[in-house]
């Protein structure tokens, strides 16, 4: 398992427990929102483990919008649920297949 898909797996984790109605938000208030910066930071370098492993980064690029406006009370409840199960998604998928190019043709003259 690459490091990316193990901090998918952390950050979906953490955006599902942050999206839990009144709990998620409580928490998120009651430490003056640093769980958000602490998030952006979290998906930033999980973006940049997908990009250098090839992997999908759809999942870390909602994260870090999410981060951004998930000081809007539900909007950022309903994104952290969203993020936190597209991340898990990408997570648990097979990783794709290397394409090697074929090796050249030779041709018997």
């Amino acid at each position: 398992m690459t490091g990316s898909r193990v901090m998918k797996w952390v950050t979906g984790s953490f955006e599902i427990l942050l999206g839990i109605p009144l709990i998620g938000g409580a928490f998120i208030l009651s430490t003056a929102y640093v769980p958000l910066g602490i998030m952006l930071i979290l998906h930033i370098v999980t973006l940049v483990l997908s990009a250098s492993n090839k992997e999908p980064k759809y999942g870390s690029i909602l994260g870090i919008v999410t981060s951004v406006v998930a000081w809007i009370p539900f909007v950022g409840m309903a994104l952290h649920i969203i993020t936190g199960i597209l991340l898990m998604v990408t997570a648990a998928q097979k990783p794709a297949p290397a394409n090697y190019p074929h090796p050249p043709h030779v041709s018997n003259l």
